[in-house]
């Protein structure tokens, strides 16, 4: 008799090599999107310094807001502000000496990455002023 189609141990043979393969891939995954919104934090971190900078030039004083719009509007930066964003971002510290400190929170509070002026490279859970 000449059957066409798969038989049902083929069906499952098949269904336990897509699930190995699912969860040996997964967690690469992760870890590469993890990498990559680390990524989109210090670099966001750098605009908002270089932005504070000019700000400061022009205004001369900083400007400090935990308000993404705020940042966006004042700084003339496009940083994400929809409900899907990665990050909250905002700017602390003291117009007196103190300089100022950007800050991005993982949205879920994940992990927290800071940048204060003068420094050229973000640090994760470090101290602001």
């Amino acid at each position: 008799m000449n059957e066409k189609g798969f038989s049902l141990l083929e069906l499952i043979i098949i269904g336990v090599i897509l699930i190995a393969l699912v969860s040996m891939a997964t967690p690469v995954f992760l870890k590469t999107r993890e990498r990559a919104l680390d990524r989109e934090a210090v670099a966001n971190l750098k605009l908002i310094i270089a932005a504070e900078k000019i700000y400061r030039m022009e205004i001369k004083d900083y400007y400090f807001s935990s308000n993404i719009t705020d940042l966006n509007t004042n700084l003339k930066l496009t940083l994400p502000s929809g409900p899907n964003r990665a990050w909250n971002y905002s700017t602390v510290g003291s117009n007196v000496g103190g300089g100022v400190c950007a800050q991005a929170d993982r949205v879920g509070g994940i992990k927290t990455w800071r940048m204060r002026l003068n420094e050229d490279n973000p640090h994760e859970n470090s101290t602001c002023p």
